[in-house]
């Protein structure tokens, strides 16, 4: 197995969104702000090469949404999935499997692009098929009034009607051991319904693809809760439980959204789990 960082393009968001009710004299000791209280952002996206199977963890936001649409987010940076994906020899032709954590617009957005002639739009993996659960995709094709904005029909309703989409199962307790994918699936519900964390085993160590769960390192500290999880109760007990399991057994945390830190460890301190080593994905990941 061989796993590559794809990066698809940065952002910003609003860092008050983005912690919460935390205040702001705490969050920007760890996550910086702009003059108009943005953060830095990424769309760390992970491809996993295992035998026949070549399998992209998330997508970023894509590129068919309108400038109007971009400009609430600010990109920055010249990271795009074409070029990552060119980067380690790839393609999006031999892209086998998409798997979405969760359908928000910025982690399956690039899975479905506009078709030629820009009159509908069709699968952007078009060898590939596209996995999510059954509970989500039900929870974002009739989405709450929170969430409307996040669920677009565009970046969804087109993996059904292609015939490529495929949904995990689900487990009975919170992890779904050895899925389809060749990968254990933490389900946590605090962020979304059923948002799913891959749990990869690579040369010895857990990878774990931490999406919204723990967007950023800044977000170690239970109470950093972002203002967009729909149950923020669960989300400090779901992080809780996870964060002390990867403690005491030293899971490596893949940052989706942490523009500066892109891998972690994490340990046990009289203040809860707080970080303990940093990486970058070629330390860990071997493919140079």
């Amino acid at each position: 197995m061989k796993l590559f960082p794809i990066n698809s393009g940065n952002f910003k968001l609003d860092g008050g969104a983005m912690f919460g009710v935390v205040p702001k004299s705490l969050w920007q000791k760890t996550n910086p702000a702009d003059s108009n209280n943005m953060i830095d952002i990424a769309a760390r996206c992970l491809l996993i090469e295992d035998g026949d199977r070549l399998i992209l963890i998330d997508t970023g936001m894509g590129n068919k949404q309108s400038d109007k649409f971009f400009g609430y987010y600010y990109l920055w940076g010249n990271d795009t999935i074409d070029s990552s994906l060119k980067k380690h020899g790839f393609c999006r032709d031999d892209i086998t499997d998409v798997f979405m954590t969760h359908l928000h617009f910025d982690h399956c957005g690039g899975s479905v692009q506009w078709n030629n002639n820009k009159t509908g739009y069709e699968p952007a993996f078009k060898n590939a098929r596209f996995w999510s659960n059954q509970d989500h995709w039900s929870w974002a094709t009739k989405p709450n009034k929170r969430e409307r904005a996040s669920f677009l029909k565009e970046n969804i309703l087109p993996m059904e009607e292609s015939g490529q989409l495929k949904f995990t199962s689900i487990p009975v307790g919170d992890t779904l051991m050895n899925s389809e994918l060749g990968f254990d699936i933490f389900f946590a519900n605090g962020h979304t319904d059923k948002q799913m964390i891959p749990m990869i085993q690579y040369n010895g160590k857990t990878i774990c693809f931490m999406a919204d769960l723990l967007p950023t390192a800044g977000h170690l500290p239970i109470p950093f809760v972002m203002g967009y999880d729909t149950r923020p109760l669960l989300t400090l007990n779901e992080k809780e439980h996870f964060l002390n399991i990867a403690a005491d057994k030293n899971y490596y945390l893949f940052l989706e959204h942490d523009a500066h830190n892109e891998i972690i460890t994490v340990q046990h301190t009289d203040k809860g789990v707080r970080l303990k080593e940093v990486f970058m994905c070629e330390q860990i990941f071997e493919y140079q």
